[in-house]
C-alpha cells in the first residue's frame, strides 16, 4: 500500500511539473490570445527570401509565379525584450481592399497579408491601414544590398556574410541589430531586423534573437 502510494504522488507530481512546462513552453515562445495591443518594446521585421519560399510552396501562385522576388516582406512584429511576443490581440478590423492591393507590392500574398494582420498587426495599437502603411515605410528603410538584390544570380556567402553587407549597406545597422535563418541550417529563408517602435531605426535586438544558419556558405536558391 506504501509502494502504491508512493507511485502516486510521482505519477502526480510529474503530470503537475510537465503541465507547467507546457504552459511555460507556449508563453516563452509567443503570446496568447489575451494580449493587449500597442504593449510590446520593438519591431521585427521578417524579410523572406522568396526563391526559398517558392521551393516548398509552390502553390503560392501569385508570389511564386513572378521571377523578380528577392527579399519581401514576411512580416512586421510586435516583439518584447526578454524574446516574447504578443499575438492574436481581440481586434473587430481587418484590411480592405484597397489596403491588400497596396500591400500585395512588398507582400505578394492575400492569405499572408490576411494571416499578418490577424496574428500580429493587431497587438501594435493601429489599425489596418496605418500597420500595413508602416510596414511598407520598414520595408522601404532597410536597403538590401546589391549582390543580394539580383535573385536570378545570388552569390554565395555564409550568414556572418549576409550580416556584414547589410550592416555595410545600412548605416547606422550593427551586428546585433540582425539575424539570419536558415532551413536545415545551411539554406537561406530570411533575414530579420530590429527597429526601434517609434522611428523605425535599427535597433539591437532583445532575447533568444540568434542566427539558425551552421558555418560556411549558404545555399542561396535563385529565382526562376
Amino acid at each position: 500500500m506504501r509502494q502504491l502510494r508512493l507511485l502516486l504522488c510521482i505519477f502526480f507530481l510529474t503530470a503537475c511539473v510537465g503541465a507547467l512546462a507546457r504552459g511555460y513552453g507556449q508563453r516563452g515562445a509567443s503570446g496568447g490570445g489575451n494580449d493587449v495591443a500597442g504593449r510590446f518594446d520593438y519591431y521585427l521585421m521578417s524579410l523572406s527570401w522568396s526563391p526559398s519560399f517558392c521551393e516548398t510552396h509552390p502553390n503560392e501562385t501569385s508570389q511564386c509565379n513572378h521571377q523578380g522576388y528577392g527579399f519581401v516582406l514576411h512580416g512586421l512584429w510586435p516583439q518584447n525584450r526578454n524574446g516574447s511576443w504578443p499575438q492574436h490581440c481581440r481586434s473587430d478590423s481587418a484590411p480592405d481592399e484597397a489596403t491588400i492591393e497596396h500591400t500585395l507590392a512588398f507582400m505578394p500574398s492575400r492569405h499572408l497579408i490576411e494571416h499578418e494582420w490577424e496574428t500580429h498587426g493587431a497587438c501594435t495599437g493601429l489599425d489596418p491601414h496605418g500597420y500595413f502603411e508602416l510596414a511598407d515605410r520598414a520595408f522601404a528603410s532597410v536597403k538590401v544590398p546589391a549582390e543580394l538584390a539580383a535573385p536570378q544570380r545570388p552569390p554565395a556567402l555564409s550568414a556572418k556574410e549576409v550580416v556584414r553587407d547589410f550592416v555595410q549597406a545600412n548605416p547606422g545597422m550593427g551586428e546585433d541589430m540582425i539575424s539570419v535563418s536558415c532551413h536545415d541550417g545551411f539554406e537561406l529563408t530570411e533575414v530579420r531586423v530590429c527597429l526601434d517602435k517609434d522611428s523605425l531605426a535599427p535597433q539591437a535586438c532583445g532575447g533568444r534573437m540568434r542566427n539558425t544558419c551552421r558555418m560556411g556558405t549558404l545555399k542561396i536558391p535563385a529565382s526562376r
